[in-house]
């Protein structure tokens, strides 16, 4: 029989793949047909900080004083109550999804203070959400601001809400840092439980006719899976806690990648929004066809089995790869 549990931030899950973070969730149903469908847990979409202080001058203070870069900033969005509701709603909302489905419910905010943060973690927790992901995405255009300071502000973030609640906490992160391998130690030597790699980051176009700048959004594709890759596997079984990863996840390979990586989970959304929620139990039996194949009994067996630290030639993961592969190009080029 095999066996597809898995272990995310301390919690048992069925299956290690995770609906990830999306407007789907804002219906109890598409939860339940989630779970229905072989989910492992349910990431609810965000709660954001600023859908709460939307009409206060406090949002625009912040704002205006740390940076117009936050790439989710109110001026980004065309329409946010009716992404997320008002905190309330989006408390109830949770509660409710906790009693119709057995899979853990866990919730995610997306804040840009530390009062924000932990009051409104606090407020998640008490919901009854089996776990909290920290979705920190901005994107500071300031002069003057270090990378030092916003590491740090990433550590304080992380610090402080752990220190206000008591429910597993993973925290979701963007991959733009100098050195990824000492930001990941930090964050989770500040108290992240698991790590959910990478954000994706939404840039804005330009509407030449109306000379404005217009929000855009791009489903994501397979091709993108492979930096989640690198940095998992660079990561897995030298970092306590879990990972996950997120971005890219569109079949059952991928899932598979994403689990011999080092991976706890694989997250999806892009796929659920093009093939339908159904598409959950395609990926897996193909995630279970591969597993017979190959003669795995267990999620946990495949797990990191590709990760640097197992590999034959860890090399692959740093510069050789860049060698190798320019040097094939051009010799088929040749050729």
């Amino acid at each position: 029989m095999i066996d597809l549990s898995t272990e995310y931030l301390g919690l048992k899950l069925q299956s290690p793949i995770v609906a990830s973070s999306s407007p789907l969730w804002k219906e109890i149903d598409n939860i339940k047909k989630a779970e229905e469908s072989g989910a492992g847990a349910v990431v609810l979409h965000s709660l954001f900080e600023e859908q709460i202080l939307a009409d206060s001058n406090r949002l625009d203070r912040m704002l205006t004083e740390t940076s117009d870069g936050y790439a989710e900033a109110l001026s980004y969005f065309p329409d946010m109550v009716s992404y997320g509701g008002t905190r309330k709603a989006y408390l109830k909302h949770l509660e409710h999804a906790r009693r119709e489905v057995r899979i853990p419910v866990i919730g995610s905010l997306n804040g840009v203070s530390t009062g924000g943060w932990t009051t409104y973690a606090r407020e998640i927790e008490a919901a009854g959400a089996s776990a909290l992901e920290l979705n920190i995405y901005f994107l500071p255009s300031g002069l003057n601001v270090t990378s030092d300071e916003i590491e740090q502000n990433y550590c304080d973030l992380v610090h402080e809400v752990r220190s206000h609640i008591h429910i597993p906490m993973a925290v979701k992160i963007g991959p733009y840092f100098t050195s990824m391998a000492n930001m990941a130690k930090r964050l989770y030597d500040a108290g992240a439980g698991g790590l959910v790699l990478f954000n994706r980051f939404y840039q804005p176009d330009f509407d030449l006719e109306t000379l404005e700048v217009t929000p855009t959004l791009s489903l994501s594709a397979s091709q993108e899976l492979r930096l989640r890759l690198h940095w998992t596997a660079m990561l897995a079984r030298r970092i306590p806690g879990s990972l996950a990863i997120t971005g890219g996840v569109h079949t059952g390979e991928d899932v598979v990648k994403s689990i011999m990586a080092g991976a706890s989970v694989a997250m999806v959304t892009s796929v659920l929004l093009e093939r339908g929620i159904g598409y959950l139990r395609d990926l897996e039996k193909m995630l279970l066809e591969w597993m017979i194949a190959h003669e795995y009994e267990s999620v946990r067996q495949m797990r990191g089995a590709m990760c640097w630290e197992a590999v034959a030639e860890p090399n692959a993961f740093h510069r050789a790869n860049y060698v190798k592969v320019l040097a094939s190009y051009r010799d088929e080029l040749v050729s």
